[in-house]
């Protein structure tokens, strides 16, 4: 995970240009649609706070996470608000949150240490808490561009949020939206807290 923060770090402003408008919109309007009106987002793995500042235009509040210290400067600038730097396996949060939305940052969390992540977000959701979460379509773990990816597809996915005791609402699969990657594939899904 050093390496990956490492590299965003090292690219923040660059990354940020090219992803700060990328359209999530059909991915955002599914989850905003299982939250109550005002809930409270955590945007976890939150980047250029591209979805955060939708969320905030549309009334939610929210907290904003990033483990790169770079990616929070920038993400504090477009927002205006402070974004926490914090690691997955830094959250320490309790029933705080109606909604956790992770997109393309669970991503970067190795195999052997995603199930205490999983338990670190499940404890930061209230009761019935709605959770977003993407992934890169496949079945490996590997290092691309100095960074880890850890794939999943449908199966491996539902697995791993039932597991923790998600039930998963819908997983789909999506084209990557940069136009430059639009032979990338994501998995998706939307899961509620039992």
């Amino acid at each position: 995970m050093n390496q990956t923060v490492s590299y965003y770090d090292e690219h923040a402003k660059e990354y940020c240009a090219a992803t700060v408008n990328a359209d999530m919109s059909f991915c955002r309007d599914r989850f905003m649609a299982c939250l109550p009106a005002g809930a409270h987002i955590l945007d976890a793995g939150c980047g250029s706070g591209r979805d955060s500042k939708v969320f905030m235009e549309h009334g939610f509040a929210v907290t904003a996470m990033d483990a790169s210290g770079k990616m929070c400067g920038e993400a504090t600038e477009l927002l205006g608000q402070k974004v926490l730097q914090l690691s997955f396996a830094e959250m320490n949060f309790l029933n705080e949150f109606d909604g956790i939305w992770a997109c393309a940052s669970l991503l970067h969390v190795a195999e052997n240490e995603i199930h205490p992540v999983m338990e670190n977000m499940k404890k930061a959701l209230k009761p019935q808490g709605v959770l977003y979460a993407s992934f890169k379509y496949g079945t490996e773990e590997r290092t691309a561009q100095e960074r880890l990816f850890h794939d999943y597809n449908e199966s491996s996915l539902k697995e791993l949020l039932e597991v923790h005791g998600f039930l998963v609402c819908d997983i789909f699969i999506t084209k990557d939206v940069r136009t430059d990657r639009a032979k990338e594939m994501w998995v998706n899904a939307l899961a509620r807290l039992k």
